[in-house]
């Protein structure tokens, strides 16, 4: 707790008005996310580690029924359904309202969902779903897959997008812009990196400059991704991972946000993708693919461009067509930027979900 990838959680804390939260989790990492105020219950060595395994074996802990006592916590709000599974049994013993977010990779990866492991999985996010208030979903997709797929009661999914901060719109004229396309995210096959990097091989056959493209993110594929690129003579640049700041300040001085995402070899499926609402709330358009939740997050024609999952020539076609008419590209970066503003500020989001807390409190 808490993984630098996981932004949206706490923008979502930051942004609770009515409610006080308490972030909670059993293992420190190193993130830029973390705070002294937040809650470790295992810390580092070898004893800590041994109770924190015994913690995920039994699911009970007396550090954190602890730790939620002195807090006075009067609800508990699991992201992803591996947490769920592990926290219910605490959240019945203390008698508080659960509400259970499910994002992408816990309804989706066949790993989670196949042989023993997979069956107690299921089983114990039953439970988690029977007890839990609500169900959150973060798109129709992944509602459809929760309902579908695992069972839960359809009366108990709601769809509820987290958000992004939104700022006043920046009124001073942009520069010209650094780079042609960026991407951020982790380099997993999920996330298409390798498809992207394919299509800018075969659109920069039809542009008239060579573009520059920066990537954010690290991961299992970068090394590959490296070579590849370099292979297809692409000018790409790897910066790995970076503070917010950074990521918004390269979105703003690039022309074309790419995220081509695809269905991993796992089942692994892109839930919505907050990215692609950062890279509108900073006016660019998008490229994308017709992949799980994207379309609800990039509406084709609109706010971006859709090709087919893993069609690098239709990505390319994309790219040209954006690269090639900047008016068109401005247009759909302007209403992407409009729809972020309308429908995902996180503190009208936060808002409403607050108002899910209040009911699952009410009705206990």
């Amino acid at each position: 707790m808490l993984p630098g990838s996981e932004t949206f959680i706490r923008n979502q804390i930051d942004s609770m008005r009515q409610w006080t939260p308490q972030l909670v989790g059993a293992k420190r990492v190193q993130s830029p996310l973390l705070r002294a105020e937040d809650t470790v219950i295992y810390g580092a060595g070898r004893a800590e580690r041994a109770w924190r395994k015994m913690f995920r074996l039994t699911r009970r802990s007396a550090r954190l029924n602890r730790a939620i006592r002195e807090v006075d916590a009067s609800l508990i709000h699991a992201h992803f359904g591996p947490d769920a599974v592990t926290i219910t049994p605490t959240a019945r013993r203390l008698r508080l309202p659960l509400i259970v977010t499910v994002h992408g990779y816990d309804v989706t990866t066949s790993g989670l969902l196949t042989g023993f492991n997979g069956w107690r999985y299921r089983r114990r996010l039953a439970q988690a779903f029977r007890y839990a208030s609500t169900i959150i979903a973060v798109s129709e997709f992944i509602r459809d897959a929760v309902i579908h797929n695992l069972g839960a009661d359809p009366a108990k999914v709601v769809v509820h997008h987290i958000g992004i901060p939104v700022s006043a719109p920046d009124a001073r004229p942009r520069a010209e812009p650094e780079w042609d396309v960026v991407f951020v995210g982790r380099l997993v096959e999920k996330k298409g990196v390798g498809v992207l990097l394919d299509a800018v091989a075969l659109a920069q056959a039809e542009l008239p400059k060579t573009p520059r493209i920066a990537i954010i993110g690290n991961g299992a594929l970068r090394s590959f991704l490296e070579q590849r690129a370099s292979l297809l003579q692409i000018d790409a640049t790897f910066f790995g991972s970076q503070p917010p700041e950074k990521v918004l300040e390269t979105l703003r001085n690039s022309r074309v946000f790419a995220g081509p995402s695809r269905t991993a070899p796992s089942g692994d499926a892109e839930g919505f993708g907050m990215v692609f609402l950062e890279a509108a709330a900073a006016g660019l358009p998008v490229v994308s693919s017709q992949h799980g939740g994207v379309p609800e997050a990039v509406l084709d024609g609109v706010t971006g461009l859709l090709s087919a999952e893993g069609d690098a020539r239709g990505l390319a076609n994309n790219l040209v067509r954006l690269l090639s008419n900047p008016s068109l590209a401005s247009e759909l970066g302007r209403r992407g930027e409009a729809r972020v503003r309308t429908d995902f500020d996180v503190l009208k989001q936060t808002a409403s979900l607050e108002e899910i807390y209040d009911l699952a409190t009410i009705a206990r």
